[in-house]
């Protein structure tokens, strides 16, 4: 059994005028099936049958008189042809013609008037008859909505006939036949010249509502008419390319014979040439480089192309005109540009962007920037390379960023000299050819973890490069001559700045990024990481939404780093988690993340907000590292009373060993200047440890930390529970000590309120955000008595 789609060219049975769409329709019908696709009412259409069986039917109709069939489309085409296997919604057509083929074959011609559902069914095998209802029709007079649908439907029909002639014969027909002011018939013609599957093609057939159906039909036209201009475009993609090919053969078989001809086969050597001279014109070399062009060119022309010194010359001349000699990028210096670029990079670090907003104050008055050496010191994940990017979109500038991490051969950073083969230029030659601009910002990153070993010291050959008294004539080894770097910003970033070269650190001004606090990164992974990464996991932001409640605790339980990548890391877990999800149908979207949903997500939460359990010799301290401040809960036990002794644990460092020996030496010789007996130490071995073993410390700041563990053992008494850092002296004096902003962060992570520091750090806190010193009682001393009395008050 097959079903034709639309032939234009029908038979019409002269002596049976096609009926009108209200004539009275059987009640009864029976039923013929369609495999392809179903039909639409207005339609005139051949379909063939195949077998026996189908013949008697029909001839049992026009036996009967009876010219009405019901056409429906079954579910499945090889399942067992039945009442189960029937959609219930047909249309109902008059047969026009019907002629016998060859064996078991019939042609027929039909017309397809109006929708019905079965309501019943008369008989359950073939022939099957069933009992159908006709939905009513209304009029649809001056309905102006509906007569917006109509002209939307045509407007897209004429946009269709422009990438698909073949549709315009069957529109003529239409036309001839009924009115475009006709909504039914319009929307059942515009459903049946699409090329939709069978699924939507019925749906529409059984969507009875004209609204409705005129909505999907919409979808339908709009989707064939996507179809269509992507095949006219690939159509016409591929015409353009067999053309433009068979025009340039042509084209090149007949200069190939005028040359022949000729006798002025063309010379590509003379032609490189030409073209090195035409490149360099457009170039403002400096005297020194015209002439080592034009001595380099000459010697290219001299060269045999097959020689081994052709492509080394003619590589060079390449990396010559290739450098934008003469050639600058305009700098902007509108402020409030400026703060709007760093705003939409980053949020917090108002005192870095403070700092960099009065460096392109400055250079707005200069009216330059270059020459400056900026180095960003920070914990890994704060921002130090994006600060970069913003910074070369705010001055208006091309960014290029490289890394100097273990790099440990100069020839990186000033090239190669052309006697090696494979020689090339340096990175900072290499990113001026990849920019095209000789006024760029170049991020150096890394500058921290920078090597040394036979091969030379990269360090050392950053110093020419960065000195603004030097680079003017910066001359890297594989151009052999001189380049101005006078213009370019310099940016340099590190972790640390206990490993970087003391010349370096001379030359930069340094500009510090501590880490963010809790709510900076709530925010940053609200308004930044979420949308960015919601895009990059293929969801739309009403998908998947997260609580700023969770936010804050995957900050505070997951992600205590003081930078954002362990935090981003995170949020991709999470989206990665929800995809799975969805796609084993344990959810549905849209889905919102809570505070209890996050367990199911990122697992157990990393870091528990243990209250610090004190104790007799337990002391809370604060401490430095790369990754941020942290909290220290220091420990001194009394061991034995055998004899004097101090044993120190923890991996101290050399210096932390030595602020060890101070507080010890310090609170045994002043003893009874805090109430407590004189001989305590005499015959006790002292035990003090520094969690977390496994971790090396050092440093000085926890003098009045360890001497203060050291005196409550000797006072027995539980100290109160106040966070410290500061250095100890023999004479109990207290100094200063640094990363001031990260250790007051990392106490209040851990909800501590009273910190005690030196005096001489108060200016230091007086500096840093007020959201930094929100919610501390701050106690500054200048001596370990004003300790003792905070402590053990």
């Amino acid at each position: 059994m097959s079903d034709a789609v639309h032939n234009p060219e029908v038979v019409e049975d002269n002596h049976q005028p096609l009926v009108v769409a209200d004539e009275v329709l059987p009640a009864q019908l029976t039923i013929l099936p369609l495999s392809n696709r179903p039909l639409f009412p207005g339609l005139v259409v051949p379909l063939s049958y195949e077998g026996e069986q189908t013949i008697e039917v029909l001839r049992t109709l026009a036996k009967n008189r009876e010219r009405h069939v019901g056409l429906v489309l079954v579910r499945n085409e090889k399942a067992p042809y039945g009442p189960e296997n029937l959609y219930e919604v047909g249309v109902v057509a008059r047969i026009v013609k019907a002629v016998e083929g060859e064996g078991h074959e019939v042609h027929l011609v039909v017309e397809c008037l109006r929708r019905f559902k079965i309501v019943g069914f008369l008989t359950d095998k073939h022939p099957i008859r069933v009992a159908v209802r006709y939905p009513s029709q209304t009029s649809y007079e001056d309905n102006v909505e509906l007569r917006a649908y109509t002209v939307a439907i045509i407007k897209t029909i004429k946009e269709l006939l422009k990438h698909n002639p073949l549709y315009e014969e069957e529109l003529r027909l239409f036309a001839s036949r009924f009115g475009v002011d006709d909504p039914n018939r319009l929307a059942d013609f515009a459903a049946s010249m699409t090329t939709a599957s069978r699924a939507d093609l019925q749906e529409i057939l059984e969507t009875f509502p004209i609204f409705d159906r005129l909505k999907k039909v919409m979808v339908l036209l709009n989707r064939e008419l996507n179809v269509s201009k992507v095949q006219s475009k690939i159509r016409e993609s591929i015409n353009e390319r067999v053309s433009e090919q068979q025009r340039k053969f042509f084209l090149q078989e007949q200069l190939h014979e005028i040359q022949k001809e000729l006798g002025i086969n063309e010379d590509p050597q003379r032609k490189e040439i030409e073209s090195f001279k035409k490149r360099a014109r457009k170039l403002k070399f400096s005297k020194e480089a015209r002439k080592a062009f034009h001595e380099e060119l000459d010697k290219l022309g001299r060269i045999d192309p097959s020689s081994p010194e052709y492509s080394v010359s003619r590589n060079y001349l390449d990396w010559l005109v290739s450098l934008p000699w003469g050639r600058y990028g305009r700098d902007r210096y509108h402020l409030a540009r400026a703060r709007k670029v760093l705003d939409r990079h980053h949020a917090g670090l108002e005192d870095v962007k403070e700092r960099i907003l009065e460096f392109i104050a400055v250079g707005a008055r200069k009216k330059e920037v270059g020459g400056s050496i900026i180095l960003f010191v920070g914990p890994p994940g704060v921002g130090k390379t994006s600060l970069g990017r913003a910074i070369a979109e705010a001055v208006n500038r091309p960014f290029f960023r490289f890394s100097v991490g273990g790099m440990r051969d100069e020839a990186e950073i000033k090239g190669h000299r052309r006697t090696y083969i494979g020689a090339m230029p340096g990175k900072i030659i290499q990113a001026l050819k990849r920019v095209g601009v000789a006024n760029p910002v170049i991020m150096i990153d890394e500058v921290d973890k920078i090597g040394s070993d036979f091969r030379g010291d990269p360090a050392s050959a950053l110093l020419e490069v960065l000195d603004p008294e030097q680079n003017t004539d910066f001359m890297d080894h594989y151009l052999d001559v001189r380049f101005d770097l006078s213009r370019v910003l310099f940016l340099l970033t590190a972790n640390q700045l206990d490993t970087v070269p003391a010349p370096l650190l001379d030359r930069a001004e340094i500009i510090r990024l501590p880490g963010y606090i809790g709510a900076e990164k709530v925010e940053i992974a609200r308004r930044h990481l979420w949308p960015n990464l919601l895009d990059t996991h293929g969801m739309k932001r009403g998908d998947v939404r997260i609580t700023r409640a969770a936010l804050r605790h995957i900050v505070e339980d997951y992600a205590r780093e003081p930078g954002v990548r362990r935090l981003e890391q995170l949020l991709k877990k999470m989206l990665r988690r929800v995809a799975r999800d969805v796609a084993e149908g344990k959810s549905t979207l849209p889905i919102q993340i809570g505070v209890r949903d996050l367990e199911h997500y990122l697992g157990k939460p990393r870091f528990r907000d243990k209250a610090p359990r004190l104790g007799v010799g337990k002391v809370i301290g604060l401490a430095w590292t790369s990754l941020g401040g942290d909290t220290l809960m220091l420990e001194a036990a009394v061991v034995h009373h055998d004899r004097r002794g101090l044993k120190l644990t923890g991996q101290l460092g050399k210096v932390m060993q030595e602020s060890a020996e101070i507080a010890y030496s310090y609170v045994t010789a002043h003893l009874a200047e805090f109430g407590a007996a004189e001989d305590f130490f005499d015959k006790a071995f002292i035990h003090l440890h520094v969690p977390e073993g496994a971790v090396p410390k050092d440093g000085p700041s926890a003098g009045i930390t360890m001497a203060t563990a050291l005196l409550s053992l000797a006072l027995d008494r539980v100290p109160a529970e106040i966070a410290m850092t500061g250095e100890l002296t023999l004479t109990g004096e207290v100094l200063a000590i640094g990363g001031v902003r990260e250790k007051l962060l990392a106490a209040k992570r851990m909800h501590l309120t009273t910190v005690i520091l030196p005096a001489d750090n108060r200016v230091d806190v007086e500096e840093l955000p007020a959201t930094v010193r929100e919610g501390l009682q701050i106690h500054y001393v200048r001596h370990f008595r004003e300790v003792a009395r905070l402590m053990f008050a």
